[in-house]
Formats: C-alpha cells, sequence, structure tokens
C-alpha cells in the first residue's frame, strides 16, 4: 500500500502538525525559563538582580512565561478558547522582543541571538494559528 494514499486523521495536516510541535517546543522552553525566573535558586537570583534586572519585574516575567507556555498548549488541546493560542504568542513576542532589546543594550549577543530566534518561532506561531491554521473551537 502506498504511504500517501493514506488519508491523514480529520484536522491533521503537515502545516497543523509543524505548528504542534513548535508550539510543544516552546511551551516546554518557557515553562522551564518562566519556572527558573519565578523560583531561582538563590545563586541565580542573586546574579540575575546583579545584572540590574529588578526582583519583582522578575518574577513578573517568570509567572507571565509559566502562563503563556500554558496558553500555547491547552486551548489548542481543550478546543476551549482557542483564540487564546496565538494571543499567548503574541504576549510572548513582546517578552522576547524586550529581551533582545535588553541583551543588545548590554552587548550580549549570544544571548540576543537566541531571543531573536525565539522570537521567530512566536510571531510565527502567532499569525499562523490566527490566520492560516486557526484551532476550531468545540462549539464550531
Amino acid at each position: 500500500m502506498d504511504p500517501r494514499s493514506v488519508p491523514m486523521a480529520p484536522g491533521i495536516t503537515g502545516l497543523n502538525a509543524l505548528l504542534w510541535f513548535i508550539q510543544i517546543f516552546l511551551a516546554v522552553q518557557y515553562l522551564f525559563h518562566g519556572w527558573l525566573f519565578a523560583n531561582p535558586p538563590a545563586a541565580w537570583a542573586e546574579a540575575i538582580a546583579a545584572s540590574g534586572l529588578n526582583p519583582g519585574f522578575r518574577q513578573f516575567i517568570g509567572i507571565a512565561e509559566v502562563l503563556a507556555s500554558i496558553g500555547l498548549v491547552l486551548p489548542g488541546l481543550t478546543r476551549i478558547l482557542p483564540w487564546l493560542t496565538p494571543l499567548a504568542a503574541f504576549g510572548l513576542a513582546i517578552v522576547m522582543a524586550s529581551a533582545t532589546i535588553f541583551h543588545i543594550g548590554r552587548n550580549e549577543v549570544p544571548n540576543a541571538i537566541s531571543t531573536v530566534n525565539l522570537l521567530m518561532l512566536v510571531v510565527l506561531t502567532a499569525y499562523l494559528r490566527w490566520k492560516v491554521v486557526a484551532i476550531r473551537s468545540r462549539a464550531a
């Protein structure tokens, strides 16, 4: 039997599968990074504070990243309020654009490159989930 003749599961396309892969990758990335920013080990908290980042702002960023990581995956899995997925990605785009500016201002080129790469992935996810391969809600 030719593998090209086997129909894919309903609602699964190549682009949709790629987007799910990217969303899960980003969710794991931001869940771990956000958790470390919200609850860092004592030595890390001191190092981050020494870099000039306010502890309250650091915790805010961490909590926002953890919530956004949930928003990247959970609405699509449950199909309840799936429009939250592109909004979570857009919120992360704001965070990553700000992080890029922060790292460039400190001449931290490797960190800036990492944030630009993540910025491109969250912008791609936000656009494609909003305009191209939107997840239908359960009610639709």
